[in-house]
């Protein structure tokens, strides 16, 4: 007679014997994080301490003084200014591309590939080329005021020519076009997992279309939009090469303070202490938006 624990027994050596390979099959990825995440970063806290002596020298010695620079009132409305734009690039990103998602997730297989093919476009063409076609579209004889004009909407409606380009505004373009496919991809991901039969309950239980969205999809699609958060204000908060094109260097965010440092003016342990405190920066939103009650993420029809 076979013992009833037998099964759990062999299942239990059987994953066993197979935890070795698995770590096999993970060393690649974790060699690479360990070379080029954990390690970098470890060289950026140490170098944070140090204290810059010159144009690219520095002393081995421990200070906090990079710390409370960082901290101090110059720098820290630079990154509340930084933090800013990523809030609104986000806000953004996610207004428009929830219902994209959405539309694309509920759409027919062949339809939806198509939709999905457009959204991927972007990321077949160099970041520098599409942030330039940004450019010639903004400017004062650019793409748009060119259709402004061509349409009679300026001088007509419009006594002059939209100015655009070096702006906030123009900063702001450029990051919501740059991040947009990011929080589309995740909610995509979402919603296409969405079980009909939940929606047809709701409907059949009498949740109108505006109480099926808050209490059925909003919970279930939370989890991708929570990533795609997370993929657009991370990037958004250091980002430096579309302030640098779109704006103009005018407006300088955070990102841009870092490359100075470690570019132009050369002091390392101070940029490594201004990289650290993003970091932290990054940490705390992936916990504020992964974080949440289990309770919570279930949908309710009532």
């Amino acid at each position: 007679m076979t013992s009833p624990t037998a099964p759990a027994e062999g299942n239990e050596r059987t994953a066993r014997a197979a935890r070795p390979a698995a770590w096999v099959l993970l060393s690649p990825l974790l060699a690479w994080l360990v070379l080029f995440v954990v390690a970098p970063t470890l060289i950026l806290f140490v170098y944070s301490f140090f204290r810059g002596t010159g144009v690219s020298e520095f002393r081995v010695t421990f200070t906090l003084d990079n710390y409370r620079r960082a901290l101090g009132s110059i720098y820290l409305d630079v990154l509340l200014r930084s933090i800013t734009y990523a809030a609104l690039t986000t806000a953004l990103c996610l207004l428009v591309g929830y219902p994209v998602a959405y539309h694309i997730g509920r759409s027919a297989p062949r339809r939806r590939n198509l939709l999905l093919l457009l959204v991927m476009v972007p990321f077949l063409t160099s970041f520098l080329i599409r942030a330039y076609a940004w450019f010639a579209i903004l400017r004062d004889r650019g793409v748009l005021n060119s259709l402004l004009e061509s349409l009679r909407i300026v001088p007509a409606i419009r006594p002059h020519r939209l100015s655009l380009l070096y702006t906030p505004t123009a900063v702001v373009i450029g990051l919501v076009y740059t991040y947009l496919p990011f929080m589309i991809l995740p909610i995509y991901g979402s919603v296409e997992k969405l079980d009909e039969s939940l929606l047809e309950a709701a409907s059949d239980l009498g949740a109108g279309p505006l109480r099926g969205f808050l209490r059925i999809i909003l919970p279930l699609t939370w989890p991708g939009i929570a990533a795609g958060i997370l993929l657009v204000f991370v990037p958004s908060v250091a980002m430096f090469a579309v302030t640098t094109i779109m704006g103009g260097a005018k407006i300088r965010l955070i990102g841009d303070v870092i490359e100075d440092q470690f570019t132009s003016a050369g002091d390392q342990p101070f940029g490594s202490a201004l990289g650290i405190v993003l970091l932290v920066l990054f940490l705390l939103s992936f916990l504020m938006f992964t974080w949440r009650p289990v309770r919570s993420r279930q949908p309710v029809v009532e």
